[in-house]
């Protein structure tokens, strides 16, 4: 079992993955963010540092999930709280011309070498939402983030979903309280095991 979780900045993503993991009794997968050092510069001066952000994401993230074609590594089954395909839909609103077309090729050539998730995840929410979310848990170099990119990621994220090819569930994260309610969380975690075939009354075992 291998479901990742994918949606805009600030949509919650990080938050589901902990919830899943721990009522499947799963192993989780996080993404290091923070470990970009070219990451506070990019919003400082994209134009000088948006290569540099997607090629060092594109390699961490590849690292992290190549493992997952050895399934025999992942007994328990993992969580994830990204797709590989993210850093393509961030790489296509950041670069362009040259660079655009040698952080292609170098994806294209990657990408097929990562399995596709069991299930995918597609957290989305309004952008006023995203901003106060991105308000609320502090990240002092995306306080600055405007409003416009939000919304153009958003779409970017909507055109690719519309013809993802793998298993998949919407999610409207602005809708379902799964960080705070147990009510909501129980939904999703059953809505989780319906898609994935498996017995609510198992669930919770990794409590």
């Amino acid at each position: 079992m291998y479901i990742a979780i994918e949606g805009p900045i600030g949509v919650g993503k990080t938050t589901l993955t902990r919830l899943l993991a721990k009522r499947l009794g799963t192993q989780k997968l996080m993404e290091v963010v923070e470990e970009n050092p070219f990451l506070p510069l990019f919003y400082q001066d994209p134009a000088n540092y948006s290569f540099k952000v997607q090629v060092f994401f594109l390699l961490s993230r590849y690292r992290q999930l190549i493992p997952l074609s050895q399934p025999d590594l992942f007994g328990q089954g993992v969580v994830a709280d990204y797709l590989f395909d993210k850093d393509a839909i961030f790489a296509s609103l950041n670069l362009t011309g040259d660079e655009w077309r040698l952080y292609s090729d170098l994806y294209q050539s990657l990408a097929p070498r990562i399995p596709a998730p069991s299930l995918t995840i597609y957290l989305r929410a309004p952008v006023a939402v995203l901003l106060e979310r991105i308000r609320r848990r502090g990240r002092t170099f995306e306080q600055n983030m405007s409003p416009d990119y939000l919304e153009r990621l958003s779409r970017a994220y909507e055109q690719h979903f519309s013809s993802y090819p793998h298993p998949l569930w919407v999610l409207e994260a602005d809708q379902v309280d799964y960080a705070n309610r147990t009510p909501d969380q129980d939904w999703v975690l059953e809505e989780v095991a319906k898609r994935l075939g498996i017995n609510p009354e198992t669930l919770g075992q990794g409590q």
